[in-house]
């Protein structure tokens, strides 16, 4: 697979708007994404992460450029039927970029932070 860099990953036409719409993002995280952030940046995975990181036409909760996986953080909205659709378009659409998708309810993130870390760090091949 072909290394992207991040200044490869955002539509041209969109990205001065989804930009704004990631620095917000980053200035009001959830609760669940205040804790994941704060073990991704400890290196618990030993991978570099990036949040709210514009990707197409969509922004990544959290991104591992160098492994292509990004984690999305789902709020109870997420179990709506016409939210999971999208969230499935989405990931499909990820998917064909090159990306690996992986998802956690708030509550896991919550509950059971330290099970959610030794996924993502499976699926960095870092266990």
């Amino acid at each position: 697979m072909e290394k992207v860099f991040w200044y490869q990953t955002a539509a041209p036409d969109r990205y001065a708007l989804l930009k704004e719409f990631a620095k917000e993002n980053r200035r009001h995280p959830t609760t669940a994404e205040a804790i994941l952030w704060r073990h991704l940046t400890r290196n618990e995975t030993g991978q570099k992460w990036r949040r709210q990181h514009v990707i197409g036409d969509y922004i990544a909760d959290f991104v591992c450029l160098s492994e292509m996986l990004i984690i999305e953080v789902d709020g109870a909205y997420h179990t709506e039927p016409l939210q999971r659709e999208d969230d499935e378009r989405r990931t499909h659409h990820l998917q064909q970029m090159g990306f690996h998708v992986i998802r956690f309810t708030n509550e896991e993130i919550l509950c059971n932070i330290e099970e959610v870390i030794e996924k993502i760090k499976a699926k960095t091949n870092n266990v």
